[in-house]
């Protein structure tokens, strides 16, 4: 009986409350980081915070009413006031200062408090099976039969303030009936990203051939065989490394040493077994990694941005040499997220140390020449290299990329409305080709193709014939040439243009 009745709006609201934390302390990528040249345990950033919690309300009906980044922004500004995360303190004139405001930047760190250790209690509670992109809710586990006895906290918002934030913020909650109702698997929620992220690079570019984009999948690193011995030994000299970085309050090294993860064992060994004396000068460790760092990266067959990505690459030269720097933008953070995440984070770890690395007040890497042109000279052909994009486009490309590398890992904000529609079109029953404005191409026949492409032809030589016939410029002598040249290649046309007035365009 109770289980039947509607929950109210207090209800609702605390609910979706507690799926917001589950997923957000579940899935948010927390690790070690470095901010003003001190490193900080078990952080995540604001951005990360924001881009999870906008994706999954999307995937999720909790409202009918649209939902925006900013939206999301004033939620993750809840989440904070009420204890479930703080801002990572900085020491400022002696004394540690953390930030009350939040702030949707890659820069902004933040951790999770002791107060709300749900995802915790999940796991003591049997659910350990806790996946990406895995939906919770509270008091149950993934299968929606074990119940689950969360904590409580005198931290937490009650449940009318819950429901007067959503109300403040335009997100009223839906009805029980279709809060309940069932959730996509994460495999249908990736398919829709990667489908809707295809259809709006569609609306930006000309993208000829789409077959190389469609069967995209996910690449895995190939293990390597090595011995006990060696394994050892290339994670101490590592260790031996970071220890180093951590050690100095250089932004540069650290950048470096970030970037030695993605790099082989072997050159790791060669860095840590040749590296100066703790006397010598910092600047000539720089050089050392710097030179380490090219000569890999050097050495690289294959580009980050993948060959099968180059129709996108062209797009975006052609709108940089146009000078359209926005759609630009998005079209490269549309094509980094159809990237592979193993090159998705190497490319991000490289283009955060070339940035570093082009500051001008940082050691001069050659002498004469600027910083930011080393960079490019240096690692362009590992960023992107295709015989078919000229050396100026793809050198434009990665000093765009080098200009951006803040901005280019976002998810933009249109792709995240597409996103939503199309959830809330499925997760309604709807058909979501014929709900939406946009409609996503499909595969013809070869017969099809074939008659499509002699229509074509024959549409385009009767508007050329018409072109010539209609041309008051042209001497009748002129025309006359012309005609009869045309007569000469295409009969058919002529024929049909002259003596068959109903099919003139």
């Amino acid at each position: 009986m109770a289980q039947s009745a509607l929950p109210t709006d207090s209800f609702r609201a605390t609910r979706i409350w507690c799926d917001i934390i589950i997923a957000l302390q579940s899935e948010v990528e927390v690790k070690r980081r470095r901010h003003n040249l001190k490193r900080h345990n078990d952080c995540f950033l604001g951005s990360d915070a924001v881009d999870l919690i906008l994706s999954h309300l999307l995937q999720n009906k909790y409202f009918d009413a649209e939902i925006t980044r900013s939206k999301v922004v004033r939620l993750c500004q809840a989440l904070m006031d009420n204890k479930v995360f703080e801002g990572v303190g900085t020491k400022l004139f002696g004394k540690v200062k953390k930030e009350s405001t939040f702030e949707d930047s890659s820069y902004s760190l933040y951790r999770f408090t002791t107060l709300h250790k749900w995802v915790d209690s999940v796991k003591d509670n049997g659910n350990t099976g806790l996946s990406p992109g895995a939906q919770l809710t509270p008091g149950y586990n993934s299968w929606g039969s074990r119940p689950v006895d969360f904590p409580t906290s005198d931290a937490g918002p009650a449940d009318s303030s819950l429901a007067e934030l959503l109300d403040n913020l335009s997100l009223m909650p839906v009805n029980s009936s279709r809060f309940e109702s069932s959730r996509l698997p994460p495999s249908v929620v990736s398919e829709i990203w990667q489908e809707q992220t295809i259809l709006r690079l569609l609306q930006l570019i000309e993208l000829p051939i789409l077959d190389s984009l469609l069967d995209r999948k996910e690449q895995r690193p190939n293990s390597q065989n090595t011995g006990n011995d060696a394994v050892t030994s290339s994670l101490l000299d590592r260790e031996i490394l970071k220890a180093f970085g951590d050690s100095q309050d250089s932004e540069w090294l650290s950048a470096a040493i970030g970037l030695l993860e993605h790099l082989p064992d072997v050159t790791v060994v060669e860095i840590s077994r040749n590296f100066p004396e703790p006397s010598c000068d910092i600047d000539q460790c720089k050089l050392m990694f710097f030179h380490a760092i090219a000569k890999h990266y050097n050495q690289t067959k294959e580009p980050l941005l993948t060959n099968d990505l180059f129709d996108i690459h062209t797009g975006v030269t052609e709108l940089i040499v146009n000078g359209k720097s926005e759609p630009a933008l998005e079209v490269t953070q549309l094509c980094l997220k159809l990237l592979n995440s193993r090159n998705r984070e190497e490319l991000r770890r490289l283009l955060h140390f070339m940035a570093v690395a082009a500051y001008p007040e940082s050691i001069s890497l050659q002498k004469g020449v600027e910083n930011r042109i080393v960079m490019k000279r240096t690692f362009g052909k590992a960023i992107v290299f295709n015989k078919n994009l000229s050396k100026g486009k793809a050198d434009l490309l990665v000093l765009f990329l080098l200009d951006h590398q803040k901005d280019v890992f976002k998810i933009p904000a249109s792709l995240h409305k597409m996103v939503s529609e199309k959830l809330m079109h499925i997760q309604c029953g709807r058909d979501p080709d014929l709900s939406t404005v946009h409609s996503f191409c499909e595969r013809l026949s070869h017969s099809a193709c074939e008659s499509n492409m002699r229509k074509t032809t024959r549409d385009e030589l009767l508007l050329l014939l018409k072109t010539i016939d209609e041309n008051t410029q042209l001497s009748a002598k002129e025309k006359k040439k012309v005609l009869t040249q045309f007569n000469r290649s295409h009969t058919a046309i002529f024929i049909q243009y002259f003596f068959d007035p109903s099919r003139k365009l």
